[in-house]
């Protein structure tokens, strides 16, 4: 699916966070830096009000949330064994969330790149909903398969594009109300995701 790109709105967006799980630590080679970059992102978007959503896959098994990360403002902790974001309880609340306005844009990051987020970037394509995939907070184990996951999910019309980009596109404007808020939060550059 191709979209017309345009400006992200915070009352029509939604941040997705995928299954960002203790066990994976010691498997991920670049999971220091995707729980930096997405503690940041984390912190932009309740500056900036836009709703977040979190699963955890099989946390039975699979262990929580890193207490790194601050979810205390997710709309929705839903625990999940299928691989896509979209279980009943979390669409149950997206629809209680956007009611008044309609959700156009998603913006998603998370564990891992070719199997949970992949697989929810084509349900939420397949809905009609403009899917901007976070390439410095996804990992897989392997760093070919977070490659080909950004290459796929790119070719099939999700954005991709970086933690900090969102915050920009979300404030528009450096005069936004909410600037300095986010102004010290960019000033660290964040930690490089490329593959070495």
């Amino acid at each position: 699916m191709k979209f017309n790109f345009t400006k992200l709105n915070s009352k029509t967006t939604a941040f997705f966070l995928c299954d960002i799980q203790d066990k994976f630590r010691p498997a991920m080679p670049l999971f220091d830096s995707l729980i930096k970059n997405t503690s940041k992102l984390l912190k932009m978007g309740k500056a900036l009000e836009v709703p977040l959503f979190v699963t955890e896959q099989y946390p039975e098994k699979l262990g929580r949330t890193p207490k790194e990360l601050d979810i205390s403002h997710a709309c929705v902790l839903a625990a999940k064994t299928q691989f896509s974001m979209l279980v009943p309880e979390l669409e149950c609340k997206l629809q209680e969330v956007y009611t008044e306005n309609k959700l156009t844009d998603v913006v998603i990051f998370g564990i891992e790149a070719h199997v949970c987020v992949e697989q929810t970037v084509l349900d939420l394509l397949n809905q009609d909903i403009r899917v901007h995939v976070v390439a410095d907070c996804c990992c897989s184990r392997a760093k070919q398969d977070r490659r080909t996951a950004l290459n796929l999910m790119r070719h099939l019309g999700g954005m991709i594009t970086t933690s900090e980009s969102i915050c920009f596109n979300l404030l528009g404007n450096k005069n936004n109300p909410k600037f300095n808020a986010i102004r010290d939060l960019v000033k660290a550059v964040s930690e490089d995701m490329s593959e070495k």
